[in-house]
């Protein structure tokens, strides 16, 4: 189990992997660095209580797997500036239009960008299907119980994936605002995204996720006339908690402002190219 976020510990699948990926992997070679296994996975904000385990010891396990996720987010780091490709990390809760507003991205920009997908889910694999029907390459990671990707995880994906010199890749994350805050993957931007369906104090509410991110896109924009959302009370909590982040808001559905969307990827991946 997760000592913190209560994800339980459960097998994760790598899609065209012959056998499952377990989060112990003592043997595996990440782009030429040996890695030791990870065994659990944690959120250290929450402080979480399991029986039989002291507070202190507790928060020695979640700095030791934050510790070792932070390695093999190096590794992907150092693997992405050498291949110039920009990886950006989707974040939001479900039901934000996540992967809704990533194939409108992707059917917009497929024609002048190189683009890949990481795809996480707990089960299933119908948000990557719907990604390739786009006719781009897309992965599905399966978590089980784990309520977020991590490091190594990505970095067993990329093994396979191996997105090209140049490209962008798009990780979506699994729907959830707690645990990927506290996971890098070796991105270059977290991306948050904000449905005006949900409450405009989200920001305040999991303060950890958007203090982490460079972007919040607030989509859904169409709907504004029929619900209950103060736009600019909700840009407010957002740069409370991080003063310095960009707000862009879209609808995926009509591609509302989605052209300032297209605009940041296009100015992040030139910065990307230049190193």
């Amino acid at each position: 189990m997760c000592t913190v976020c209560g994800c339980g510990e459960g097998e994760t699948t790598i899609e065209g992997e012959e056998q499952d990926h377990h989060h112990d992997h003592a043997h595996h070679h990440h782009h030429g660095q040996q890695h030791e296994g990870i065994h659990d996975y944690g959120q250290g904000p929450a402080h979480a209580h399991a029986p039989g385990l002291s507070q202190a010891r507790m928060v020695q396990i979640e700095e030791d797997i934050l510790g070792k996720n932070d390695q093999y987010a190096a590794a992907n780091r150092r693997w992405f500036a050498e291949h110039r490709v920009l990886a950006l990390n989707l974040v939001s809760s479900p039901g934000s239009g996540k992967t809704t507003l990533l194939v409108r991205s992707i059917e917009d920009l497929k024609h002048e960008l190189d683009l890949s997908v990481i795809e996480g889910d707990q089960q299933t694999a119908h948000d990557a299907d719907k990604i390739r029907e786009t006719g781009i390459n897309a992965l599905q990671i399966n978590t089980g119980k784990g309520c977020h990707l991590d490091a190594h995880m990505v970095g067993h994906a990329l093994d396979s994936l191996k997105p090209d010199d140049g490209s962008v890749l798009f990780i979506e994350n699994v729907g959830n605002l707690v645990c990927p805050a506290a996971f890098d993957l070796g991105e270059a931007h977290k991306v948050a995204i904000l449905s005006v369906t949900e409450g405009e104090d989200k920001p305040i509410k999991y303060p950890d996720m958007f203090h982490a991110a460079d972007l919040m896109l607030l989509n859904k924009t169409d709907l504004l006339p029929y619900v209950d959302f103060d736009v600019d009370k909700c840009i407010a909590y957002a740069r409370r908690i991080n003063p310095g982040i960009k707000v862009l808001q879209v609808s995926a559905t009509t591609g509302e402002g989605m052209e300032t969307w297209y605009q940041w990827v296009r100015a992040t991946r030139q910065l990307a190219m230049i190193g």
